[in-house]
């Protein structure tokens, strides 16, 4: 058994190359050995989004705080709540960050593939963000 305690990993910047705005990344994890999971508590303030990106295996979002925005290409913006679990399948290129005006958190799960769990592309344009 491994126990990480709260408060023992350093907050971390979002970085620019994956994301636009204030992000925050919290309590990163990952599996030891053959286990490919991984993930992390990651805050957007409002408008702070991801760039578009995929996942080789999906990836799990819980809304753990505020209001959130998840777009998949070519579909309608949804909205993202407290208390919401969110599953995005392989291979989908999507976006995922605070709404306009409310800050949001989430815990995101993934899964690796020969050490890759998402691929990262262009920034999320301000006409493409607006909702």
């Amino acid at each position: 058994m491994k126990i990480i305690k709260s408060g023992s990993q350093a907050s971390i910047v979002g970085p620019e190359s994956w994301f636009t705005g204030q992000v925050r990344i919290d309590s990163p994890f990952s599996g030891t050995g053959a286990a490919t999971i991984g993930g992390a508590t990651v805050t957007f303030a409002p408008g702070a989004r991801t760039n578009w990106h995929t996942h080789p295996l999906g990836q799990t979002l819980i809304i753990t705080q505020g209001r959130g925005w998840l777009q998949e290409e070519g579909e309608e913006i949804c909205e993202m709540n407290v208390g919401d679990i969110v599953w995005i399948p392989e291979g989908i290129k999507h976006w995922h960050g605070a709404s306009s005006d409310t800050a949001m958190t989430h815990i995101a799960i993934v899964e690796s593939i020969d050490g890759v769990n998402s691929t990262w592309l262009e920034p999320v344009t301000d006409e493409q963000y607006k909702k």
